[in-house]
């Protein structure tokens, strides 16, 4: 099984979530559904992606999913805007 680590950031806030999942699809349209309490506050707006990396162990995505939480990984995902 692959497992994917994401970023998704609001159109209309300065807001950038980081989340691991199996199914990037399926986690991005619970997102933009306002099915997720952490986004919730964020769904009427549009949602777009910023990251998709892929990985073949949880361990692994799990610990760039870690770095990208953090101060320095939160920069590098605002690079990418």
């Amino acid at each position: 099984m692959k497992y994917f680590v994401y970023s998704i950031k609001s159109l209309t806030k300065n807001y950038i979530y980081v989340g691991l999942t199996n199914n990037v699809k399926r986690r991005f349209s619970q997102h933009n559904n306002g099915q997720e309490k952490t986004t919730r506050f964020y769904a009427s707006f549009r949602i777009r992606m910023l990251l998709v990396e892929s990985f073949s162990t949880r361990i692994e995505a799990r610990k760039r999913e870690k770095y990208l939480k953090s101060g320095i990984g939160k920069e590098f995902l605002k690079s990418l805007v």
